[in-house]
């Protein structure tokens, strides 16, 4: 380093926002966040996708300290100490030995960037290129038009490691000593690393029960990943792929800070006014399983088609924009996905499985609340353009997520499929009170089937938390949920059919077949008995 001027140490200043217990957001410094995170709720970020990707520059922070210390997490019995005694010496004195790789301004190893980056002549970009809530040619969608772009060097941080995780695909600034560069540009390699996922965090009370909740050892991972490097530990970036055709990636840690682009950030003063963003190190989604934990995977027989592949192949389960958390937790929880000698059609995240061992070892208490976070981004037009950020959030008891919970787990997915149903049956009603008035029956029923999604969400989020609980009887519980899903969803019926036009209830005939009111209520009065039989069930005595 050459003088204060070319300094913005990560360590020291202040750049990763996070929740204060009392709700206040604060910005603190990487060691800040470490020492602090036992009274912080947890991270935020300008998206939510900042937020996985911090999460999981802290978790190789830690596993990369505890391999310093000579303390490598192997397995159970080297973790369990962490619980009590988080490792913030050795957290510590990692970072200072890293020093100058979290220094955002080095001269000679930026952070996550290349110092001399450049194109063959010399331009830059302007910051639309880095920050994600400013995507091209669609600047509607911004609260930043007006004036030029300009970060402050904490939120340039922020979005340099947001778009080596997120970045979207397309074509790239052509890196002068980049060998597969033509005519000046860089084709498109693919999307950002975490940008392929459909991420899933276990969280904690707190932002350090969360990071020790992703703290997965090395046996979860099917091998021992010990050597598993960063890429601040590994050779300073150049404009060049690591390893030329692409390399294959050496654990987690290493596909948790993968530099899947190649940046440099243009700096006047103490304000960030530009940034190059070349490609990076291409990296492809199949079956890497064993080491990333973050995400749920699905088996492709297509893929194993064109790869003429003699072994399953699972792609990441990317998230689906229209699909709250508890409709997709048939991929989550563990005891959903058994192997029994048949291969599965879907892979649990790795994480939700050692979050399982941790119920298991009694380390989580049955009741001890575990939140599901689901974070990911879509994208559009052969996955040039940003599409959408997801979030979604599940508070869920950890007895839940346990290997051995067939029993709950199965009336868990058996209440997420009555809702369907219900939310069907609604759709239906208003698709043929529509039809009956010789309205278009589509529309209808697409409103129906969301408004029905909009009553049942809360109602199933408040009883997975609050009504799942150790011993409690499969009828009892189902029937809780079957009879509020029932009363939300009848009201919505009776309104629809309240609300429909004389025209409605005078009907008429198509195809030989009956269509009014009066027969489409019957009908959907059938159909919801039939989604929600618990409903009708007498209650015990």
């Amino acid at each position: 380093m050459t003088s204060s001027e070319t300094i913005f140490d990560l360590l020291e200043q202040p750049w990763i926002l996070a929740r204060a217990k009392g709700g206040a957001t604060v910005e603190l410094s990487l060691s800040e966040i470490f020492r602090e995170s036992g009274n912080l709720l947890g991270l935020v970020g300008e998206v939510p996708t900042q937020v996985f990707a911090t999460t999981r520059l802290l978790l190789a922070v830690l596993r990369r300290a505890m391999h310093r210390a000579e303390r490598p997490l192997v397995d159970f019995e080297d973790w369990q100490p962490l619980w009590s005694a988080f490792p913030l010496v050795d957290v510590e004195e990692y970072l200072v030995e890293h020093r100058d790789r979290f220094d955002l301004l080095h001269p000679s190893t930026p952070f996550m960037q290349v110092a001399d980056l450049r194109t063959a002549k010399g331009e830059m970009s302007d910051l639309s290129k880095l920050i994600a809530d400013v995507p091209n040619n669609r600047p509607f969608f911004t609260t930043r038009i007006g004036t030029p772009l300009r970060l402050s060097l904490a939120e340039a941080a922020r979005w340099v490691l947001h778009c080596q995780a997120f970045d979207f695909s397309g074509i790239k600034s052509g890196a002068a000593d980049d060998k597969r560069v033509k005519g000046g540009r860089g084709y498109p390699i693919g999307l950002a690393w975490s940008g392929q996922l459909g991420g899933v965090l276990a969280e904690g009370r707190t932002l350090r029960e969360t990071l020790l909740l992703n703290l997965i050892p090395d046996h979860v991972f099917g091998e021992f990943v010990s050597e598993d490097r960063p890429v601040w530990e590994r050779a300073a970036l150049t404009g060049e792929e690591e390893v030329v055709g692409g390399r294959t990636p050496t654990g987690p840690v290493d596909l948790y800070t993968w530099p899947s682009r190649r940046i440099r950030l243009a700096v006047d003063g103490d304000q960030v006014t530009g940034v190059l963003v070349c490609n990076g190190d291409k990296i492809l989604p199949q079956n890497r399983f064993d080491f990333e934990p973050h995400t749920s995977w699905r088996r492709s027989t297509n893929q194993e088609k064109q790869l003429k592949s003699a072994v399953p192949v699972y792609m990441p389960l990317e998230h689906d924009p229209s699909r709250a958390i508890w409709r997709g937790l048939a991929a989550m929880l563990p005891a959903a996905v058994r192997t029994t000698g048949e291969v599965p059609s879907r892979r649990v995240p790795g994480v939700l499985r050692w979050v399982a061992e941790l119920r298991l070892e009694g380390v989580l208490a049955p009741d001890a609340p575990v939140a599901l976070h689901t974070i990911g981004m879509t994208y559009g037009s052969n996955n040039s353009v940003i599409d959408e950020v997801v979030e979604d959030r599940l508070s869920v008891p950890a007895l839940l997520v346990a290997e051995d919970a067939v029993d709950l787990t199965r009336v868990v997915l058996s209440c997420v499929s009555s809702a369907e149903s219900a939310a069907k049956a609604l759709g239906s009603l208003a698709a043929s009170l529509a039809e009956a008035s010789g309205g278009e029956y589509g529309p209808a029923r697409s409103r129906a089937v969301e408004s029905a999604y909009d009553a049942l969400d809360p109602l199933f989020r408040r009883w997975v938390r609050d009504d799942i609980r150790e011993g409690v009887d499969e009828d009892d519980v189902q029937r809780i949920f079957h009879l509020a899903a029932k009363r939300a969803v009848a009201r919505l019926g009776a309104e629809l059919v309240e609300a429909a036009p004389a025209t409605a209830w005078s009907g008429r005939k198509k195809d030989g077949r009956a269509l009014s009111a009066t027969h489409a209520y019957k009908r959907f009065d059938g159909e919801l008995r039939a989604a929600l039989p618990k409903a009708d069930d007498p209650t015990p005595a």
